[in-house]
Parts: C-alpha cells; sequence; structure tokens
C-alpha cells in the first residue's frame, strides 16, 4: 500500500511540474527559433539579434515557469509573487534557473496562499487593496531574497554534480544507461522536469563551449513512442489499433509525447520496448556525434529539425538516432504484443487509468453543466481545454473532429489551454475537475464535463445534442431510441398504422391547465383502447415528479415506470393548441400524449424528437388546418 501510494504521489508530482512548463512551450520555442537563426553559427547570424538569446534563457524562461507555478497554486497573486520569488534563484545562480523556477514559483504561490487565509475577513473595508499589494510585494521580496542566499546556490551547486556525472557517463560510455531512468520517468510524467528542469540547463553550458548537447535529445527524442504506435497500427485490436494512426501524427509532428502513455499501460511489459528504444537513439547519437544547439520544445521531429546544427552530419547524426530508436522500440514492440493476450477495448481503460495518475477521477463518464444551460445555436467550433492545452486534449480534439466530420457538420474542433479560451467559446469540452476552472474563464459557454478525453460514447452524446440544439432531453430520447427499440415483428409491421390514427388528431383546442390537458390526452389513449383507465392518473403523476415539458413549445404526458401494467397497447395522440397551455411557466402548442408496450413507444419519442427538433415543423403543425396535414408531417419523420 505504502509503495502504491508513493508511485501516486511521484506521479501527481510529475503532473505538477509538466503543468508549470507546458503551457510556456511557445516561448520556449521562441527562444529556439531565435537561437536557430542569429547565434554565430545560426542559419542567418546576427550579432544584434543574438544578443537576445541569452537574456531569454536566464530571465524569461525561468520567470515564466516561476510565473505559472505560482498560478497554479494560487492564481493570480500566486503568480505575481512565484515570479518575485524566481528573480532570486536567477541572480542567485550562474545558470540558467529552470529547476529552481520549478521549486521557488509554487513555494511563492503557496505562502500567498496561506497569508491570504489568515487574513480572511479581518480585514477592513476599504484597506483590502493596500494590504493586498504590501503583503504580496513583502512576501515576494522576502521570498527573492531567500532564494537569491539558498536555492539558487544550491541548485547551481546541484546542477555541477549532475554536469560532471553526465560527462562522466559520456566519457565510460553509459549515456545510454540513462534511458532506463528518463523512459519511465516520462509516463510518470516527470518528462519536463527531467527535460527542462535537469537536462536543458547543463545543455545550455554544453553548448556555451561545444556549440551543441547531446543533452537535449535524451527526453526529446520521439522514435520510442513512435515505435509503440507503429506497433499498434500493425498488430492492435479494436480502438487502439484505429486510434494508433492519429495518435502517431500528433506525437511524431506535434512532439506530445504523453499520447502514447495509454498504449503502453495497456501493456506494461511495453515499458522495456521504450527503454531499448531510448538507448539505441543515445548510443547512436554518442556514436555519430549527434546533438542540439537548444532545446527541442517540444518533442517534435519539426522542432529537433530547426534546432539541429546545420550541417550534414548533425542532420544524418540525430535523424538517425530517431529512426533507430523507433524501429528498435517497434520491434520489441512488435514482439510483446505477438507473444501475449490482448483486449479489444483496453485503450479506454488505459487512458482512464493515465487520467487517475495525474490525479484526476473516473467515476463519472460525463456530465453536461452550464454556464449556459442550453445547446447554443449555429455553433461553430467546440473547444478542448486541459492545463496546457496539448496531450489528452489533442487526442480528444481529433477524435471528436472525425465524428463531426462523419455526421457531416461543419463545426471546427479545436485542443487549447484553459488560460486560452476565447471569451465568446460556444461549447468547452474538460475533465470534470478542470470544469470550475474552465466556467470561470468562459462563463456563458456550454461546458461538457468528461474524465476519458478517449471515450468516445460521450461524443455521440455530444453530436445527438448538436443535432438537437432546442433541448438536450430531445436527444437523450433519440438516443435511447437508437439503443434500445427491438427489431419489429411482422405482426407489429402490420399494425405500424395504428400507432397513429387520425381520429386521435385534435385541432385548435383549449385548455384551463396542464392537468386538463394530460386529462384529455389520457381519455383520448382510453378511449382509443391503448391503455386502461387508471393510467390517466399515472400521467398526472408522472408530470408532477417530473414536468413533461420538452422544449419547443412541446410536451409529451405519459404515464410513470409502474404504469406500463395498465398499457395495452402502444400508441399515442396528438393535440393542437394554438394558443398555447401552461407547463410549469412554458407555453406548449402541441401535446403528444404517449402510450407504450414493449419498447416499441421508443419508435414514436424518436419520431417526435426528430421532428420537433425543427421549429419549422412546429410553426407548421400548430398552425396546421387539416388532420391529413399533420399525418402528413409527422409520417414522414
Amino acid at each position: 500500500m505504502a509503495q502504491s501510494n508513493l508511485k501516486v504521489a511521484v506521479q501527481k508530482f510529475g503532473n505538477f511540474l509538466s503543468s508549470m512548463v507546458m503551457p510556456n512551450i511557445s516561448a520556449f520555442i521562441a527562444w529556439g527559433l531565435i537561437t536557430a537563426l542569429f547565434i554565430p553559427t545560426g542559419f542567418i547570424p546576427n550579432e544584434s539579434l543574438a544578443k537576445m538569446v541569452d537574456p531569454m534563457v536566464t530571465y524569461l524562461l525561468p520567470l515564466l515557469i516561476g510565473y505559472t507555478g505560482g498560478k497554479l497554486v494560487h492564481d493570480q497573486r500566486g503568480a505575481v509573487v512565484g515570479a518575485i520569488a524566481t528573480m532570486g534563484v536567477i541572480a542567485g545562480a550562474g545558470i540558467p534557473m529552470f529547476l529552481g523556477a520549478m521549486v521557488i514559483g509554487p513555494l511563492g504561490g503557496y505562502v500567498i496562499k496561506k497569508f491570504d487565509q489568515m487574513i480572511e475577513g479581518r480585514v477592513r473595508a476599504g484597506f483590502e487593496m493596500l494590504v493586498n499589494n504590501f503583503s504580496a510585494g513583502i512576501l515576494g521580496a522576502v521570498l527573492a531574497i531567500l532564494a537569491f542566499l539558498g536555492i539558487g546556490p544550491a541548485v547551481d551547486e546541484f546542477t555541477s554534480w549532475l554536469v560532471a556525472g553526465v560527462d562522466w557517463l559520456i566519457g565510460t560510455g553509459l549515456l545510454p544507461l540513462t534511458s532506463i531512468l528518463i523512459e519511465p520517468a516520462k509516463v510518470l510524467f516527470l518528462n519536463n522536469a527531467i527535460n527542462h528542469g535537469v537536462l536543458s540547463p547543463i545543455g545550455v553550458e554544453q553548448v556555451k563551449s561545444t556549440g551543441q548537447s547531446i543533452l537535449f535529445l535524451l527526453e526529446a527524442n520521439p522514435g520510442p513512442g513512435l515505435g509503440i504506435l507503429l506497433a499498434y497500427m500493425f498488430f492492435g485490436k479494436g480502438n487502439a489499433k484505429k486510434s494508433a494512426p492519429g495518435a502517431g501524427i500528433i506525437h511524431f509532428f506535434g512532439g506530445i509525447h504523453e499520447i502514447y502513455f495509454p498504449y503502453i499501460l495497456m501493456r506494461p511489459m511495453l515499458i522495456i520496448a521504450v527503454i531499448l528504444g531510448g538507448m539505441s537513439g543515445v548510443f547512436t547519437l554518442v556514436l555519430l556525434g549527434g546533438g542540439l544547439f537548444a532545446p527541442s520544445s517540444p518533442g517534435s521531429i519539426l522542432a529537433i529539425t530547426a534546432v539541429t546544427p546545420h550541417h550534414a552530419s548533425a542532420y544524418i547524426a540525430n535523424f538517425a538516432a530517431v529512426l533507430v530508436a523507433a524501429a528498435v522500440s517497434f520491434l520489441v514492440s512488435a514482439f510483446i504484443m505477438k507473444t501475449g493476450k490482448q483486449g479489444e477495448d483496453d485503450i479506454e481503460e488505459a487512458s482512464k487509468k493515465m487520467q487517475e495518475m495525474k490525479g484526476k477521477k473516473s467515476s463519472v463518464s460525463s456530465v453536461f453543466e452550464g454556464g449556459n444551460d442550453s445547446m447554443p445555436d449555429n455553433v461553430s467550433k467546440i473547444y478542448f481545454a486541459c492545463d496546457a492545452g496539448m496531450g489528452s486534449s489533442a487526442m480528444g480534439a481529433s477524435l471528436l473532429r472525425k465524428k463531426v466530420k462523419e455526421a457531416g457538420m461543419d463545426i471546427a474542433v479545436t485542443n487549447t489551454a484553459i488560460s486560452n479560451l476565447p471569451g465568446d467559446a460556444q461549447i468547452v469540452i474538460t475533465q470534470e475537475e478542470l470544469t470550475p476552472r474552465a466556467r470561470q474563464k468562459v462563463p456563458n459557454a456550454f461546458h461538457v464535463s468528461v474524465d476519458n478525453f478517449l471515450s468516445s460514447p460521450e461524443y455521440d452524446k455530444l453530436i445527438d445534442a448538436l443535432r438537437f440544439p432546442a433541448n438536450s432531453e430531445l436527444h437523450e430520447i433519440v438516443e435511447d431510441a437508437e439503443e434500445n427499440v427491438p427489431d419489429a415483428t411482422d405482426e407489429e409491421m402490420a399494425h405500424e398504422d395504428d400507432l397513429l390514427r387520425p381520429e386521435n388528431i385534435f385541432l385548435n383546442k383549449e385548455f384551463a391547465d396542464k392537468d386538463e390537458a394530460i386529462r384529455f390526452a389520457g381519455r383520448v389513449l382510453v378511449d382509443a383502447g391503448y391503455v386502461e383507465e387508471s393510467y390517466i392518473e399515472a400521467m398526472i403523476e408522472r408530470d408532477n415528479i417530473t414536468s413533461t415539458y420538452m422544449g419547443n413549445d412541446v410536451a409529451i404526458p405519459h404515464g410513470t415506470e409502474e404504469a406500463k401494467k395498465a398499457v395495452i397497447k402502444s400508441g399515442f395522440t396528438v393535440i393542437q393548441v394554438p394558443n398555447g397551455v401552461d407547463f410549469d411557466g412554458q407555453k406548449v402548442r402541441l401535446i403528444f400524449g404517449i402510450a407504450g408496450k414493449d419498447g416499441t413507444h421508443l419508435e414514436i419519442l424518436s419520431g417526435i424528437a426528430v421532428t420537433c427538433s425543427d421549429m419549422d415543423n412546429i410553426e407548421k403543425l400548430a398552425s396546421a388546418q387539416s388532420v391529413e396535414t399533420i399525418m402528413d408531417i409527422i409520417g414522414k419523420k
């Protein structure tokens, strides 16, 4: 039990460190681009513009990491104090303080959070701004001084030990053994902490003397993960096989390594494949003299190409390292998969396991929430949002994008960080515990909470909801009908016309209230031989439990679950109320009284839902002057 708890703690810690780096990847890309272009060995050397390189790696990147770490702990105040404190470690050390920023940034957020909790409710009205500003400034200054005197020098000394260790590993030819630690650590979400907190600062120092560093490719090499995904493409089964090609594209060209973690979690033995693939790639780099002159952020083949020293031998060495790593990982993965049993639907369970590893719940399959309580009209874009806007949300976006296309909808689907959600976002999908943050960011959006970005049934439900945007209950009716309606027997097909008879359609009715309307519909069902007398009171009871108003000026009164025994056969009645009748504050112009037996009523519900999701049909039905017109409109559906 203690070992399991330790593992969970390490995984959550790794995810937290990753959350500090991922939102700032664009800054790493900008620094890498400026470095690639303007340093003396760059593509277009420019001494003036190259002056930006050192300040960016010394100040900008650590400050962004410290700012983000503080914000994760205590929002904006935590971010400001974290950034102030980070200046202390920057000034107190002689190397880029990525690791120091990962320590002091969250610590600054934690300190100001505890202070705010201590004084909550004790500050006199009118003095809040004064106290807030002075407290953040004073605590930030104190932490910056402590960081300058203690944390900065300590991290500097620790890094010097790591440099000596790396030099020893390179000198003895043992550097490939680092993959034994790096590859499993990636699956524990420690990849960004290792790459940007440990390897990058050492690599920057090596670049100053040699012009490139092999360390930038130890974690960023996409080869081991690509081998895993290729193996699933050829030897996988079910959803894992289907999703592997898309995941491979995102991983290799997008540099989002997190996307292949669930595939390893399905078959934990595959960790051997990525370790051996990583070792092979590092060995190739050592053998051929490969390396980069800046970190590859993210670990994409495109980013690697951009920061590869521009001479043929470097390109050959780096590309060979990626290909060798992928080939070894693929061969070992193929052997493991071919010699073991593999289930059809393991990918969804593995994805849930990955979310649990990241500290996320998995007990609720999905929740549709407001914000905006109703599905918006004319949806043009759906946003998948997570902490960083990469990784699992990218996979979820790709899956839903495919389903939207298959449904023939002209809706864009994209992934983003919660902090980058636009104010006019219409639909936002987040993991359950992130929904409150997303709702705070865009309160007017329609929010969908999921626990598993790979769970395709959740997307099917959303697609149905988009098909019937006026009312979420209508799309649930269609979903139930599609899943549960039985195959019709010959006898049922012969009596299909008996479901709705012309004599059970009533035009231009008036009712004093909903109870009178429901009783009228029930009496029609009784007189038509669909139900027994007791069904009428069951319809009243059902509406009292939960309103049978469905939206779009439509009500569908029906009996309770217990009243099924009072149903003789399936059928329904249509009652037109042009002037409307009040159903719990909602105007109803069309009433569909329903009686269903043995599941056949689900076809009725499906047809009504399809017909009434279109307001044009509602207007036609509510203004129809003949029974035949209504029969014709409903009959088409």
